[in-house]
């Protein structure tokens, strides 16, 4: 079937909860996607960050292979000879000394809504059920029921509560507003460091750094959502690192399965992690060995290949001639590393047209939050192919002015 074919089947029995661009992939590799007719696509979105690695990366490939032909799943009432593995390596990376693991961003974000809610019990002394976590405004950690009762996007909500109690929201980048809102029970702050969903929105300077200092005054968890950020997305391993802030727990996601297999975890040091006993907290599929072997072979890769440094040194770069792209459309570009927003003005008349218009060029990315293009490519890119990307950028922004 073509894509014409393929395009009406997926609408006639697929739920519509999303809205892709009209097309269809059908294979790739790196950074190049190719669709049913064979038309070859520069892929500037990464699958939201979890391709950093890029598609089909040969060494993750491997990984996945061989691990399929020996064992994939025990589920965790026996134990495998990879999580061990990854669990190690994972903490010596990352400079925690445990972690979870989980196999969705959503689940590992419950994960850290469950630990901090039971940590404060445990090891804060809050009274039974009165635990309060404070999040921000715009914010995007996953669309479970408990992660949509703190969202403020009413698309999120609508015709989905009850909702779970427990959450205070403060606006994003504001430190006095969070040291307003802590109180004796108070178990944790969440944050994503950048909010890539609400638009590639970076707080103020200084924001992360003072957050951190008015949680460790008054005993609150610091919990980072680096599922979008981490793993060298932004430049760096992980976003907080760029206001040298070690944050009491981080989420990670997307890449840590290197595009082939959903892996997730939380990582903490051992007075928090340790409130967990045997039959408390679980998954079926969390730290099986395929899913390890390819999360152990993706840690691999990004250290490897400095694709951390990439990120950073082509991220710079690319801002940097996104800045002197002329457009009256344009209303600013923000981004760090290879996370990178276009805000177009309001009059532009939305961004999905110029995603529209950017696929036909042969780029494919993705409108955020209504007048915001989403520039997200894998971490392997080269200088050669953002200037290939760049071009048709200048040429659909000329032929949409």
């Amino acid at each position: 079937m073509d894509s014409k074919d393929l395009i009406v089947v997926e609408d006639l029995y697929g739920a519509h909860n999303y809205h892709p661009l009209d097309v269809v992939i059908g294979k790739a590799q790196g950074i190049w996607m190719h669709d049913v007719e064979g038309r070859k696509y520069l892929d500037c979105l990464s699958a939201y960050s979890a391709v950093n690695q890029g598609h089909r990366h040969p060494r993750i490939i491997r990984a996945l292979v061989e691990q399929s032909r020996k064992l994939t799943l025990t589920s965790r009432a026996f134990r495998n000879d990879q999580w061990p593995m990854l669990a190690k390596e994972v903490c010596e990376m990352t400079g925690y000394s445990m972690v979870l693991p989980m196999n969705s961003g959503a689940e590992a974000v419950e994960t850290a809504v469950k630990t901090a809610r039971k940590w404060a019990y445990q090891k804060k002394g809050v009274a039974q059920d009165r635990a309060e976590i404070i999040a921000c405004a715009n914010n995007f950690h996953g669309r479970t029921v408990t992660v949509i009762s703190f969202s403020t996007e009413p698309l999120y909500r609508q015709d989905f509560g009850p909702f779970t109690p427990g959450f205070t929201i403060i606006p994003f980048g504001d430190a006095d507003a969070l040291e307003k809102a802590i109180t004796p029970n108070t178990a944790a702050f969440l944050v994503e460091p950048i909010q890539a969903e609400a638009g590639i929105l970076i707080p103020p300077d200084g924001f992360l750094k003072k957050a951190a200092e008015i949680c460790k005054r008054n005993n609150v968890l610091f919990i980072a959502d680096e599922i979008q950020t981490g793993l060298g997305r932004v430049g760096k391993l992980f976003a907080c690192e760029f206001e040298g802030v070690r944050p009491d727990m981080v989420v990670i996601g997307k890449s840590l399965g290197g595009g082939c297999y959903p892996v997730s975890a939380v990582l903490a040091d051992r007075e928090i992690l340790g409130v967990f006993k045997p039959g408390e907290h679980g998954s079926t599929f969390g730290g099986n060995p395929l899913g390890c072997a390819v999360a152990r072979e993706s840690l691999r890769v990004i250290r490897d290949e400095k694709l951390v440094e990439n990120a950073a040194e082509r991220g710079r770069s690319f801002m940097e001639k996104l800045r002197k792209v002329r457009s009256r459309h344009i209303k600013e570009i923000r981004g760090r590393g290879l996370l990178i927003g276009i805000e177009l003005h309001p009059e532009a008349g939305g961004a999905r047209r110029f995603c529209e218009e950017l696929m036909k060029e042969g780029l494919l990315c993705k409108e955020t939050h209504d007048n915001v293009i989403r520039l997200a490519p894998p971490l392997i890119i080269r200088e050669k192919d953002l200037n290939w990307a760049l071009k048709r950028i200048k040429t659909v922004f000329k032929r949409l002015a």
